[in-house]
């Protein structure tokens, strides 16, 4: 099977955070860690790790000391729950290469901080099934 040359790949990006296809490269990261990102959603159809990093940034820098979310907020990709962002973006951190990866997660520790921060913890998450003790982002109360 043949490979893509580079300047294919780096075809495949335009201008900082503009889309093309259903590809969109990520500011922040080298060629290398974007390319690595399309070679994952590429395999992967589930998971858009430009689009949840942008929802996951957009929800936790809302103004404000605590993080309220809206109950009735739509159900469109760039809004939501920050936990499921949360989700999709650890989902793609297990499943990238470890270059790309520590890339990634360079971008996303200041916004985790940022969640830990406008957050309480809930000290009844265990409690309430084992996926909500796997992760630390889902044993947080937040303001709903």
């Amino acid at each position: 099977m043949a490979r893509r040359s580079p300047g294919a790949l780096r075809s495949l990006f335009t201008s900082a955070g503009r889309t093309t296809g259903t590809t969109r490269r990520i500011d922040g990261l080298s060629n290398g860690a974007n390319a690595a990102i399309v070679r994952l959603e590429r395999g992967h159809p589930g998971i858009s790790v430009a689009t949840a990093l942008d929802a996951y940034r957009r929800t936790i820098r809302q103004s404000g000391r605590w993080l309220e979310l809206s109950l009735d907020c739509c159900s469109c990709p760039g809004c939501g729950d920050p936990v499921e962002q949360r989700d999709v973006l650890d989902d793609a951190l297990r499943r990238l290469p470890a270059p790309a990866r520590r890339e990634l997660q360079r971008v996303i520790d200041p916004l985790d901080e940022e969640f830990l921060r406008k957050t309480l913890p809930d000290p009844r998450a265990a409690e309430r099934s084992s996926w909500h003790a796997r992760a630390w982002w889902r044993q947080r109360l937040r303001e709903w």
